[in-house]
């Protein structure tokens, strides 16, 4: 009923273009690509980090940002991340969304790093999860308080 295929794939391989020939663009490992996301998720979080430092200024906040930095500045190999400089702002609600987005960003670092076995990271990242949280909760039982 059907007729069996003879002649090659007219896709080639996975590295080779469409003429033949080997590709010319770099391929990354999944370590490599594994680095390049955790210090994006770590380098994210170091800029909500930043914005809370100049909300609600802390020592805990200026610990977890020089560890933030000197992580991202390690995967990134030896190129230090970039870092805000923002004046202080009104603290409130918009304190909350930033402990929000920093949890959730500490959250996807966790996931990154714990696929890509780097435990100071992942130690890095569930801390600043657990300090965001306690923030949260904090904040929420100071509001039903009063």
């Amino acid at each position: 009923m059907y007729e069996p295929i003879r002649t090659s794939s007219s896709r080639g391989s996975a590295h080779t273009t469409m003429a033949g020939t080997p590709s010319d663009f770099p391929h990354r490992s999944r370590e490599e690509e594994l680095d390049i996301q955790l210090a994006a998720h770590l380098a994210a979080l170091l800029a909500v980090t930043d914005e809370l430092r100049a909300a609600a200024a802390s020592a805990d906040l200026d610990s977890a940002a020089a560890r933030l930095a000197q992580q991202v500045t390690r995967l990134r190999g030896g190129r230090t991340p970039v870092r805000s400089t923002l004046a202080a702002g009104p603290a409130g609600p918009h304190l909350d969304t930033l402990h929000e987005r920093a949890h959730a960003l500490a959250g996807r670092a966790l996931l990154v790093a714990a696929s890509r076995a780097d435990t100071a990271s992942a130690i890095l990242a569930a801390q600043r999860m657990d300090a965001h949280a306690a923030a949260l909760v904090e904040k929420q039982e100071l509001s039903t308080a009063g």
